[in-house]
């Protein structure tokens, strides 16, 4: 499985590494969980599809659990979303957004039909 991040996406976790010291390391283990699990089944557990985008590949899916170490005792409850878009044809994954529950209520729609539609 091939893993590549949209410049936004970077920035994202430019900003949020600076909260959680942790974040690139507990974002590894979520890309070797995906790599895992996407060729089993393209959509993992605790993640679901993103309803109503009118695009159908690749599929835009949100990450609703994520571990991260440095918000001790939450486990996968942090808050902390992820979207990406896999590419069944190519196995690859195309990280389009991380966000903390906290600041953003939902996923930037407007990003994923930029790059997408």
């Amino acid at each position: 499985m091939e893993f590549s991040e949209l410049p936004e996406f970077q920035s994202d976790l430019k900003r949020l590494v600076k909260k959680f010291r942790t974040l690139k390391d507990d974002l590894e283990i979520l890309k070797k969980v995906l790599s895992t699990e996407s060729v089993n089944h393209p959509q993992p557990p605790l993640s679901f599809r993103i309803s109503g985008l009118s695009i159908d590949t690749p599929f835009a899916i949100k990450v609703k659990k994520m571990a991260c170490r440095a918000l001790k005792g939450k486990g996968a409850n942090t808050g902390l979303r992820v979207i990406y878009a896999y590419h069944p044809q190519e196995q690859h994954i195309q990280l389009i957004e991380i966000y903390f529950k906290a600041d953003q209520e939902n996923q930037d729609r407007a990003r994923i039909f930029k790059h997408f539609s």
